[in-house]
């Protein structure tokens, strides 16, 4: 049965928090400016984002199920719809407010809706296409007759200064900073938002809607090691990570700064092209037969303005040349909200006035936690 999108929505918390106001919303750890950022934003290019915080009292003022409940009743699929219609609800994300129970019922209890399915997706940036996919799934198999697939990452609450103030300090700081690089680079990378979609096995009849064509979904775990990842230490000889229950204490646990985000940028910068490109694309190609001159739009979730030519070019490299002018991304503007970008800029674009019927929209979503990667076809109707 075909699947269709009938409306997307997003929700991105608070005003944008500009480069130059950073710092005063995030904190200073230990009120020591950090050494990287700057470098960092400028390979990044993002100018604007979206926390979840107080610019007064500096509190998250959102729960991530509470953003993405706000997602989910900013959908309109059709004139009298009710969020107490959904039959299936599938929730991903990477940053859930607690470790049990899921984060879909978490946002199920925020909607106060009727009884009905949910799933939890969990992830990095691949929950949020996980958690549509299985919502996908649900209506083609005339499980439910419509289905929310959502997508949400609240990181602001692993960023802030507050989130490292029991790291002890060093007094040759410029030496050993108080916090490690592979923590400090995401600190100017992530931010907050949620997405939702609302699908069901019937177009809009008079608005566009968009058809899924279908989703390639491939891991490579396998074969790579851990990148990017929370909850453990990796070992820079081996390469393993201990996670933090292997611990004896939490006191342990706190002090080796095991939950905080951590990501292997010497590994992220060698491999997330060649896996993304030369292997998970070169698959889809080779599975689903697709041309590069059928493709209108390409909508790529890169983490980074400085993967945008590397991944460009290596597109080229394996004949699949999409020019720049077909490009969709908002990263700029909205920021890099994990699990919730794709959706993001779905939405901006579903909502725009840039689509016309026919016109095919490829998806690309990666993730760097061990390197899984998706790639997506929608076509305009």
């Amino acid at each position: 049965m075909e699947v269709y999108i009938n409306d997307i929505a997003a929700f991105l918390p608070n005003e944008p928090v500009t480069n130059d106001q950073l710092e005063e919303v995030l904190g200073n750890i230990h009120n020591i400016p950090s050494r990287i950022k700057n470098r960092v934003l400028k390979n990044n290019g993002i100018n604007t984002r979206y926390y979840a915080i107080d610019r007064k009292t500096g509190k998250i003022n959102y729960t991530n199920a509470q953003l993405t409940a706000e997602a989910v009743r900013c959908l309109k699929p059709y004139d009298n719809f009710s969020i107490n219609d959904i039959q299936c609800l599938c929730c991903g994300t990477s940053t859930p407010d607690l470790i049990l129970p899921g984060h879909g019922l978490m946002v199920h209890g925020e909607l106060k809706t009727p009884p009905c399915e949910v799933i939890t997706t969990l992830g990095i940036c691949l929950s949020g296409i996980t958690s549509f996919k299985a919502a996908y799934a649900n209506v083609a198999l005339q499980l439910s007759d419509n289905a929310v697939a959502t997508g949400s990452d609240l990181a602001s609450s692993l960023i802030k200064s507050n989130f490292f103030e029991h790291l002890k300090g060093d007094p040759d700081f410029k030496r050993h900073p108080i916090l490690n690089f592979e923590s400090d680079f995401l600190r100017w990378m992530l931010s907050d938002a949620a997405g939702a979609v609302f699908m069901s096995p019937k177009k809009n009849e008079s608005k566009k809607s968009l058809r899924v064509d279908w989703i390639e979904h491939v891991s490579y775990a396998g074969q790579m090691e851990v990148c990017m990842f929370a909850g453990g230490v990796k070992d820079d000889d081996t390469k393993a990570v201990t996670g933090w229950r292997q611990l004896d204490s939490m006191e342990e646990v706190l002090a080796k700064n095991f939950l905080a985000l951590k990501q292997d940028t010497g590994i992220l910068n060698e491999e997330i092209v060649k896996v993304s490109i030369d292997m998970a694309l070169a698959r889809a190609i080779e599975r689903r037969k697709i041309k590069a001159e059928e493709i209108d739009w390409f909508l790529p979730h890169y983490s980074s303005e400085y993967f945008r030519d590397k991944i460009h070019d290596a597109m080229v490299g394996i004949g699949f040349h999409v020019p720049y002018e077909k490009w969709f991304t908002n990263l700029t503007y909205k920021g890099n909200t994990g699990a919730a970008s794709i959706y993001v800029m779905m939405e901006e674009l579903f909502h725009s006035d840039k689509l016309k019927e026919g016109d095919k929209i490829l998806c690309y979503i990666p993730e760097s936690g061990r390197f899984s990667i998706a790639y997506m076809l929608l076509t305009v109707v």
